[in-house]
């Protein structure tokens, strides 16, 4: 229930198509993003995903209901502890809720299946394409507002990807994320 994810004064909100605010100046997708982005990813019973910004946790429930398992990092330790909470109570185990700053990448152990930016970045971290078991996939939101592009990039071999732009839309950026320099007369 994404109610479960919000706080109670936005309950009677968790399912219009809006950004609800969540703290530390972060929102939630609207709930359209949310069903257009996890199918998507294409999930499998089998994957292991890494979800980068864990925000409240519930687009995290939807992926670990899907997958084997999620590792979900976030960069606000208040956000992570609370979605952690809601995770708990939503009876979810297969959940890995790390904390710390993934703008550039973040070190696994080994490959993964999938992997969401769940904010946007001027171009995909290197890092993260080369995290992708060959076969996998990275969906993200690349560029700058007015038109960011969702993208979905598999890994076709040891060093090919191939990108799909699926559809624009403009969401806040990755924490530390690098940004371009804007041209000035």
């Amino acid at each position: 229930d994404r109610a479960q994810f919000v706080s109670d004064d936005y309950k009677a909100l968790a399912y219009s198509d809006t950004r609800l605010p969540i703290g530390c100046g972060q929102f939630m997708w609207t709930p359209l993003e949310e069903g257009r982005i996890l199918q998507f990813l294409q999930l499998k019973p089998s994957d292991s995903v890494l979800e980068v910004g864990t925000g409240s946790g519930f687009f995290t429930a939807l992926i670990a209901q899907l997958s084997l398992n999620v590792i979900s990092i976030e960069y606000f330790a208040e956000l992570s502890t609370l979605a952690g909470s809601r995770l708990k109570a939503a009876g979810l185990q297969n959940v890995n809720l790390q904390c710390g700053d993934a703008s550039h990448g973040w070190k696994l152990a080994d490959r993964i299946d999938v992997i969401v930016l769940t904010a946007s970045c001027q171009q995909v971290p290197e890092d993260y394409l080369h995290a992708l078991k060959v076969g996998g996939h990275l969906v993200a939101i690349t560029g700058q507002a007015p038109a960011m592009h969702v993208q979905r990039i598999t890994r076709t071999g040891e060093w090919q990807w191939q990108t799909e732009n699926l559809f624009e839309t403009v969401v806040a950026p990755l924490v530390h994320a690098e940004t371009k320099p804007e041209f000035n007369f």
